[in-house]
C-alpha cells in the first residue's frame, strides 16, 4: 500500500508540526508514505468563495499529483471533503471519480482502511476534542447530537487508545466554533463571538490542550486563547495520537 501525503496549505506554512506527526504516525503503522513535492491549494478556498469555475487548474494539479496513489491522506477534513465532492476534470472524469473516492481525513483512514485498534502513544494530559463542521457532518466521523441514534466517533475512538489521556465532556459537543473560512473574514463579529462560545465551553470542564481534526478551526480558537491570555494550548490530533507535540 502506498499512500500519497495531501498537506493543506495552512498546515504548510503555519502548522507544519501537524504535517510531520501525520506522516511519523503513517510510517510507525507501516503504511509507504509518499509527498508529492509540487503539491498546492486544492482550490477550497476560491470555491467557497463563489468561484469554483476558477479552479480547473487546482483541480488538473491535484489529480496529476496524486492520481496514481492507492490512497490519499490529508490531515483536514475540510480540505478531503472538497475533494471528494468538488473534484472535476472535463479531460479525465475516470481519474478525477478514482481520486474522489480514495482520498481520506488521517482518522477515518486509520479507522477505516487501517483498522487501528492500539497505538504506542502517551499524553498525559486533560483534552477538549473540538468536532468540526466539515468532519463531523460532511464526512461522518462522529455522530452529531441533534440525530436520535448511536454515537460514535473514529477521532474520540483514536484519542481514548492514548496512554493517560482525559478527554473532557463538553456542553455542547459539536458546536461550530466560528471560523468557517472566508465566514471569519465576512463575518468577523459573529465567527468571533461562535468561537468564544467555544473556547469558553473548553475552559469551564478544565482543558489543558484542545484539539480536532482541522488546524483551521484551531488556529481560529487559538487566536480567541492568546487574546484572553490562557494558557490553554491547541494540538493537531496527529500530533496527540503520534505521542505529542515535537520538539523544536
Amino acid at each position: 500500500m502506498t499512500v500519497g501525503l495531501f498537506i493543506p496549505c495552512y498546515v504548510d506554512q503555519f502548522y507544519p508540526g501537524a504535517a510531520i506527526a501525520t506522516l511519523q504516525l503513517l510510517e510507525k503503522l507501516g503504511v509507504n508514505v509518499v509527498y508529492p513535492a509540487n503539491q498546492t491549494c486544492c482550490g477550497q478556498p476560491m470555491a467557497n468563495s463563489g468561484f469554483e469555475h476558477l479552479t480547473g487548474g487546482c483541480n488538473e494539479l491535484f489529480i496529476k499529483n496524486f492520481a496514481e496513489f492507492d490512497y490519499i491522506v490529508a490531515p483536514s477534513g475540510s480540505c478531503v471533503l472538497h475533494i471528494k465532492h468538488h473534484i472535476h476534470d472535463e479531460k479525465q472524469p475516470e481519474k478525477a471519480a478514482s481520486v474522489s473516492h480514495k482520498i481520506y481525513e488521517l482518522t477515518s483512514f486509520l479507522t477505516d482502511v487501517l483498522k487501528v485498534t492500539s497505538l504506542p502513544a502517551k499524553f498525559p494530559h486533560k483534552v477538549g476534542m473540538h468536532q468540526s463542521c466539515h468532519g463531523q457532518r460532511g464526512l461522518h466521523l462522529s455522530q452529531m447530537t441533534e440525530l436520535v441514534a448511536p454515537y460514535y466517533s473514529k477521532p474520540g475512538s483514536l484519542l481514548n487508545m492514548v496512554e493517560g489521556i482525559e478527554l473532557i465532556e463538553l456542553n455542547r459537543a459539536d458546536e461550530c466554533c466560528g471560523f468557517g473560512g472566508t465566514f471569519c473574514v465576512a463575518e468577523e463579529a459573529v465567527s468571533v463571538k461562535m468561537g468564544k462560545d467555544r473556547v469558553a465551553d473548553h475552559l469551564k470542564h478544565g482543558a489543558e490542550y484542545i484539539t480536532g481534526v482541522d488546524m483551521s478551526c484551531l488556529m481560529h480558537m487559538e487566536g480567541i486563547l492568546n487574546r484572553q491570555g490562557s494558557k490553554v494550548k491547541i494540538l493537531h490530533i496527529a500530533e496527540i495520537l503520534n505521542g505529542g507535540p515535537l520538539n523544536p
